[in-house]
């Protein structure tokens, strides 16, 4: 009995210890490890070369969130989210009737958004998730039929090829040219010229078999009345052949093009919507059937639906400030030294380019976190690493990289008062081979809040929030793994790193590049392709890099815990 009592507690106490462990490490990112009394644990700093890259248009079609409207970042520039997609009919070769008169014709798509409260008759209180901007903007909305045919792939010589779309201005012209009538023509302001993203839940009224009304409570969405002569004569007046396939209906169709401009005077803002998940268009209407009692005078209500799915494409478009633009520019861009500043933004925005254990780096930190110089001969850090690593004078416990935030740069007020929105989520992988690190592989699949966004929170990258200013501070990186496979294994090649900011730490494959970017002088490294979750959303921040003109306490750094036993 005494035996199985301690064990459990020696259980309990291992289980607690663990648990507070994942919840510090998710909620204090950045403290250091303590040691105990059987390990000498002694963090040492080295200097990262890291300096910026512009991602010029990239490839921007099937994306799982795609941005709509303006949005006014007041440290980076404005970006413009315009959306085009295929439609497809729900069922092919619909039944439609004899003498069909259409009651409405409605667009919806779903907005990300969370109940904050429920009142004693059950109205819900919802507030959306992932706008951006002012909560007034106001957008100027357009949709369009597009004339463009749209492919997942075309042959090429005999080839298949997969059809790429971009966020280039090119590609968003070939969309905008190629239009047929306006949809959402209501004489309704909030429908068109002045939309916006409306929080406020949606109660729809049917009437059932019986004559009964019936009340539907509806999450918020996009609810844009559409124009019934154009579906009558598209739809329901089309030949029978054009609704028989879906190819054939996607080449009779071709879809609808999502056109954004500024609503006058007022203020913008952008949201990320899921428009292939539950988008759709519902077309209402009467008309005689088969099955009608009294062909003659009786027709029954009938509905047809067109999902809003097939092949898309995100087509923002960015008008960087000056500041933003210089500091990214290929002239500019200091590979030798570093750049003081890494600007990091999502969709065709930029990424910082890192480089571990520079062979110039001769400088580091003892135990002490004081500046000091590698001994003579030593032309690699790496080398010393590996050295103390085959000596079995150091094991690596842990690594991390740290990027402070440049707090005054993003604390810039704009239009309104308002300042920049932070991302959430930064992404940091394999650059030289487009692919995540094996830490990626090893930071857990779970959400410890039950925030999907804050998935592999031990790989880390998740913003770090300062409870004074609730503004971000720092993100940190664990690449742990990485390290200790540089170190044991000599002939691991010590691979470029990439970051970037991500709307989606699941999404890891990535985009390509509309043409390669040659980075540095060197003729045989190319920046060719990013990771698609970037390329979702509009968000970006300010980093400080790792030149040595960077104050000591913000600069970039690889910290690296070692485990020394006594």
């Amino acid at each position: 009995m005494y035996n199985t009592s301690f064990i459990k507690k020696i259980l309990v106490a291992a289980t607690v210890v663990f648990l507070y462990s994942c919840d510090r490490d998710f909620n204090a990112i950045g403290d250091d490890l303590i040691g105990d009394n059987h390990f000498d644990l002694t963090p040492e700093k080295y200097d990262v070369l890291a300096y910026n890259q512009e991602v010029t248009p990239i490839e921007s079609n099937g994306l799982a969130i795609n941005a709509l409207g303006i949005y006014d970042n007041p440290v980076l520039g404005t970006t413009t989210g315009s959306y085009v997609t295929q439609v497809a009919l729900s069922e092919y070769a619909p039944t439609i009737g004899e003498g069909a008169v259409i009651d409405s014709v409605y667009l919806s798509v779903p907005y990300f958004s969370h109940v904050v409260s429920t009142d004693a008759d059950g109205k819900r209180t919802f507030e959306l998730d992932s706008v951006f901007g002012p909560a007034d903007g106001k957008i100027d909305l357009s949709i369009y039929e597009s004339k463009v045919a749209m492919r997942n792939s075309f042959f090429d010589n005999g080839t298949q090829l997969p059809q790429l779309y971009y966020t280039s201005a090119n590609d968003n012209a070939d969309f905008d040219g190629n239009i047929g009538a306006k949809l959402n023509n209501s004489s309704s302001k909030s429908q068109n010229t002045e939309f916006f993203f409306n929080k406020a839940e949606i109660t729809d009224r049917t009437i059932d078999a019986n004559g009964k009304v019936v009340l539907t409570k509806v999450a918020p969405e996009m609810r844009l009345m559409l124009d019934k002569a154009f579906f009558m004569d598209k739809i329901l007046n089309a030949p029978a052949e054009k609704l028989s396939s879906a190819n054939v209906f996607q080449d009779y169709f071709r879809g609808l093009y999502f056109k954004v401009a500024r609503s006058g005077a007022n203020p913008a803002n952008l949201a990320l919507i899921n428009f292939a998940t539950a988008g759709k268009i519902v077309i209402k209407y009467k008309a005689k059937t088969a099955i009608t009692t009294d062909p003659d005078t009786t027709t029954e209500d009938k509905s047809i639906t067109i999902n809003l799915t097939g092949a898309t494409a995100s087509l923002q478009q960015d008008a960087k400030n000056a500041n933003y633009a210089n500091a990214i520019a290929d002239a500019n861009i200091n590979r030798t030294e570093g750049d003081d500043r890494l600007y990091i933004k999502g969709g065709q925005g930029s990424a910082a380019v890192i480089e571990l254990f520079d062979k110039k780096d001769l400088i580091g930190y003892n135990k002490k976190g004081e500046l000091v110089n590698k001994p003579n001969g030593v032309s690699d850090v790496l080398d010393e690493l590996r050295l103390a690593y085959r000596t079995k004078k150091g094991l690596v416990n842990e690594a991390n990289l740290v990027f402070n935030i440049d707090t005054e740069k993003m604390g810039v007020k704009g239009s309104g008062n308002v300042q920049a929105d932070e991302p959430k989520r930064v992404y940091l992988y394999d650059l030289t081979n487009n692919i995540p690190l094996i830490d990626y592989s090893d930071g857990t699949s779970g959400a410890l809040t039950g925030d999907p966004k804050a998935t592999k929170y031990i790989f880390g990258g998740i913003i770090n929030i300062d409870e004074a200013t609730k503004r971000g501070n720092y993100y940190k990186v664990r690449i742990t793994n990485h390290i200790r496979n540089l170190i044991k294994d000599t002939t691991t090649v010590n691979v470029k790193l990439g970051l970037v900011v991500t709307e989606d730490i699941g999404v890891i494959t990535s985009n390509r590049l509309k043409n390669k970017v040659k980075i540095g002088t060197n003729p045989d490294v190319y920046f060719t392709a990013a990771p698609r979750g970037s390329v979702m959303g509009p968000l970006g921040t300010i980093l400080y890099g790792g030149k040595s003109s960077v104050p000591d306490d913000k600069r970039l750094k690889l910290e690296i815990y070692y485990t020394k036993p006594n």
